[in-house]
């Protein structure tokens, strides 16, 4: 009988994590239906049912727990023989990456000096993955995460990447249109706020409207922190910001600035793979952007 092709077990890899067919496909860039013929093929060759199909989505049987064990360790052999493959330098070290990082620290800190990294290693493929949630490296979603809060269990080793800042703002010409703020509880009376979706939340670290003062709640609502940004340089209301997106728009007028709340970043990694050479490279220069950032992630 012919031998599985790596494909299938790629195939395979991408639904055991991802739970269901339909998102693996939408990962691996290919349709459903071709995920499905992979997955039956490789079944067939191997006699057996990977997969119990439920209404959440595709659940491991035992023959697929046993066999995603194998494959992640056929694709840490992989990773190992990419990186090494080019020699000893950092230059050669090749395979992809993928990050998942909160929309706000991707596009504000990470994504504009990108550029350096990728000069450094251009055999790496990266997968900048800034979105409303984030990617689990304990499930192998991702080679590294920076996520809000600690990780409470799971096969991961996770450190804090720094605490940030942020702050209330508006635009001048919302301010000049507006009854006059003296305290915090003026913001209740006649004051659009903007802020996140409540049942949209993907972490609890994200309701800050309560710290400022008990009781607020945003009336001009998105998912997106850069979406809220522009809400409230548009003039649409006052809303919370990181510091590192707030004071780096001059036009944009702290509100309350000795309110600050303070928030955290937690590097997130994998055990098993956390000391492959793309990790640490990566991990290196990562923790010495955020030390060069500090003072925008951390302003007095």
């Amino acid at each position: 009988m012919q031998p599985p092709d790596w494909s299938d077990f790629q195939t395979f890899l991408a639904i055991a994590r991802a739970g269901q067919l339909a998102r693996a496909a939408q990962a691996m860039g290919v349709d459903a239906t071709t995920m499905g013929r992979r997955l039956r093929r490789l079944e067939t060759r191997i006699g057996a049912n990977l997969f119990e199909q439920t209404r959440e989505g595709q659940v491991l049987t035992e023959a697929g727990e046993a066999m995603l064990v194998e494959v992640e360790a056929m694709e840490r052999a992989a990773s190992r023989i990419a990186e090494h493959g080019g020699g000893g330098d950092k230059g050669s070290v090749a395979g992809l990456l993928r990050v998942s990082l909160s929309e706000g620290f991707a596009s504000w800190i990470v994504a504009p000096a990108l550029a350096g990294f990728t000069a450094a290693h251009p055999r790496l493929v990266i997968d900048l993955v800034a979105s409303s949630g984030f990617l689990s490296p304990s499930k192998r979603e991702a080679d590294l995460a920076v996520t809000l809060s600690r990780p409470r269990a799971g096969p991961v080793i996770a450190g804090k990447l720094s605490d940030y800042h942020l702050r209330l703002y508006a635009a001048p010409g919302y301010l000049a249109g507006h009854a006059a703020l003296r305290r915090a509880g003026d913001l209740a009376r006649g004051h659009a706020l903007v802020g996140y979706i409540p049942d949209l939340l993907y972490a609890p670290e994200l309701r800050y409207l309560a710290e400022i003062e008990p009781g607020l709640a945003a009336t001009v609502r998105s998912s997106s922190i850069n979406a809220q940004y522009r809400l409230i340089a548009s003039g649409a209301g006052i809303g919370v910001l990181p510091c590192f997106i707030g004071d780096a728009d001059p036009k944009l007028v702290p509100v309350f600035p000795e309110r600050r709340i303070t928030r955290s970043f937690w590097l997130v990694m994998h055990k098993d793979t956390h000391a492959l050479a793309r990790v640490q490279v990566f991990k290196t220069w990562l923790t010495a952007l955020v030390e060069r950032e500090r003072s925008r992630l951390l302003p007095h």
